[in-house]
Order: C-alpha cells, then structure tokens, then sequence
C-alpha cells in the first residue's frame, strides 16, 4: 500500500458547526450562543491571556533590577582526568603543570578559563606538580600526593 492509496475511516471528519448563520445552521435561532451580552456577539468574548478577574501573571512576577540568571552565577569548569594526564606521552614524569601546558597536550581548550582536576585513575603513578590549577577533587588530591605529586 502506497501513502497516496490511504483512505480516511468513515466517520472521521466531523461536518463542523456553523455558528451564527440563523436557522440555516440546524441550530434554530441562537445559534449555540445564548440570549445575549458579549459572548452572544460577534467578535465577542475574552482575550486569551484574561484569567477571570484575579491579577494577571505578568503582575504577580517580581520585576527587581539587577536580576541575574541562576545559569550565569554558576561556575564553568574545564575538565581533566588524572587518567589523561597518565596517559598523554607529552607530560613527562616531574613535570610542571600549569594550564598553558594543559592546553597545548590538547586536554582543555582555553588556558584563561577555570580548571578543575578529576581523580578517575586507578593507578596514577606520574609525580606531577600542579600551578595555578582552579580546583581538584578530594579522589584527585589523594591520588597526586600518593604518587608524589604537589598541589601549588
């Protein structure tokens, strides 16, 4: 069967309901809308943002200066793995690791933003000194100065 061969199901389209035509619609003389007042004309009834009386939305939320997105206070680190750095040939045993080195062993992309050191490694074993790293984690700190390594 082709998608060109498909046929609707019988009963499927509704025949839709004439509003405000007068008795032609089959709806006699009010057409489904009541007597009168507003929503018995045309163009009539509520905006679709009107919310019955109470204060709108856009009156409820605080409008203070200065707001700042929650996403805009929260801190963007770069990630390196212990298990990277043991991996990567460049970085050789006793080495001073600073974030420019970091970058061009091509283990973060920009030397000026924040960086922070994760310990997944099972058996890290290069003794590393660290200068002006941003943050460690408690597993990477423990593993570093396990194998001989300094944080500066």
């Amino acid at each position: 069967m082709l998608q060109h061969e498909i046929k609707k199901s019988k009963g499927i389209i509704k025949k839709a309901k004439r509003v405000g035509r007068g008795n032609a619609s089959g709806k006699w003389n009010y057409s489904t809308r009541g007597l009168k007042w507003q929503l018995a004309r045309s163009g009539g009834g509520m905006p679709p943002w009107f919310e019955g009386g109470q204060t709108p939305l856009s009156m409820r939320l605080p409008k203070l200066r200065g707001f700042k997105r929650y996403y805009k206070l929260v801190k963007k680190y770069q990630i390196v793995n212990l298990r990277d750095l043991q991996a990567k040939e460049a970085i050789k045993d006793g080495q001073e690791i600073t974030k420019e080195i970091l970058r061009e062993a091509g283990l973060i992309k920009k030397a000026d933003g924040l960086v922070k050191v994760l310990g997944e490694a099972k058996d890290f074993k290069k003794k590393l000194v660290f200068v002006w790293i941003d943050a460690f984690s408690k597993s990477a700190r423990e593993a570093i100065e396990k194998a001989g390594g300094e944080i500066k």
